[in-house]
């Protein structure tokens, strides 16, 4: 394998083509992994959320349809703790708000679970037992210990950055990989140093800066549709591109179908970022519930009190198709979608790449 398709990265994990796919926290499918993945690229799957033996499932499925790498990814605990649990009258506080939305679904007020998310540890160890290709982490820097144990299993590790400081940190800690992920992306904005708010760097101009300031391999994320976007990426010094919303829109993803057909339709010309739906800022298309708690999230729920509580909701929303009611992650390159299956995706990728940078 020679030219544009041979980099570090791709040397790295053993696969064909410098393309990834984006890991969807909630609409991560076994299907679409095993697919990209098979098509010579790498897939990712998102674990937010999910229990260890959740995780062993999923990578136990994932190896029955694929034998190429993959990637699971993890949410670090951000600033270094787990989250807080509210009080009952806090839960009440941050109910409030939603309470119209049950009523209109006709959904009972929720009661406060034992616990929101399962513990960092808890699905470290299971990514640990599953030894997948790679793991991917996001909110912050993995502690030394966490790289430790990956590399013990043989593990690739990459980091998430979205300024140049955080790839320094990152590079510094010691991950073999970066992804550089900008403002343009779908989905949660992952920065860790400052405010999302002030970590908004675009793809452009983010990616050549965090090359320059780290000397592993940098995967550019971040409104990335298609071979020219690819092209680009590598042009400005990626070892590979990360897609997210082109395979968000495929037929094997969880993506709900209302949530598809969003992102197939004019609506998805526009995204905001807002923190309506999980309490941290995501990028996705606005829709009335987004327009009516507002962007910023005052007066909500913190993570993942919000998450949990917009997903009691989202899960009747789709049940409906009501998109109007649900997260509808999305990147600024939503509009550059135009396949329904991953592997078409990866060959007009292959097909425009080659016909810019050279078939080699």
């Amino acid at each position: 394998m020679t030219g544009w398709r041979s980099t570090p990265f791709t040397r790295m994990l053993g696969i064909d083509v410098p393309v990834v796919l984006g890991a969807f926290g909630g609409a991560s499918s076994s299907e679409l992994v095993a697919a990209v993945s098979n098509a010579g690229g790498l897939g990712s799957y998102g674990l937010y959320g999910l229990p260890a033996e959740r995780i062993r499932e999923v990578a136990q499925d994932l190896r029955a349809r694929t034998d190429h790498p993959f990637v699971l990814n993890l949410w670090l605990p951000l600033d270094g703790h787990e989250y807080d649990i509210p009080s009952s009258e806090q839960f009440g506080r941050y109910l409030q708000p939603l309470m119209p939305y049950f009523d209109e679904l006709g959904l009972p007020a929720p009661t406060p679970p034992t616990r929101y998310l399962p513990t960092f540890d808890e699905q470290l160890d299971a990514v640990i037992d599953a030894r997948p290709a790679a793991v991917s982490f996001v909110f912050g820097v993995p502690p030394a210990t966490v790289l430790q144990r990956c590399r013990q299993a043989g593990i690739v590790t990459i980091g998430t950055a979205t300024t140049p400081d955080e790839a320094r940190l990152l590079a510094e800690a010691g991950v073999d990989a970066i992804i550089a992920t900008g403002m343009e992306a779908a989905g949660h904005r992952v920065s860790f140093l400052r405010r999302p708010e002030e970590s908004l760097v675009g793809t452009i101009a983010l990616v050549p800066r965090v090359v320059d300031a780290v000397d592993v391999p940098v995967i550019a994320a971040g409104g990335i549709g298609d071979g020219r976007g690819v092209a680009a990426a590598l042009t400005l010094g990626a070892d590979a591109a990360l897609l997210g919303t082109a395979f968000l829109a495929c037929d094997e993803s969880a993506a709900s179908t209302a949530h598809r057909s969003r992102l197939w339709s004019e609506a998805a010309e526009t995204t905001v970022v807002t923190r309506a739906f999980s309490g941290r800022a995501a990028r996705g298309i606005p829709n009335r519930m987004s327009r009516e708690l507002g962007d910023s999230g005052e007066g909500l729920a913190p993570f993942p009190v919000q998450g949990w509580l917009a997903g009691r909701i989202k899960a009747e929303a789709v049940r409906r198709e009501d998109p109007e009611l649900m997260s509808l992650w999305a990147g600024q390159g939503a509009p550059l979608i135009r396949h329904h299956r991953a592997a078409d995706v990866i060959a007009a990728i292959e097909r425009d790449v080659d016909q810019l940078l050279g078939a080699r």
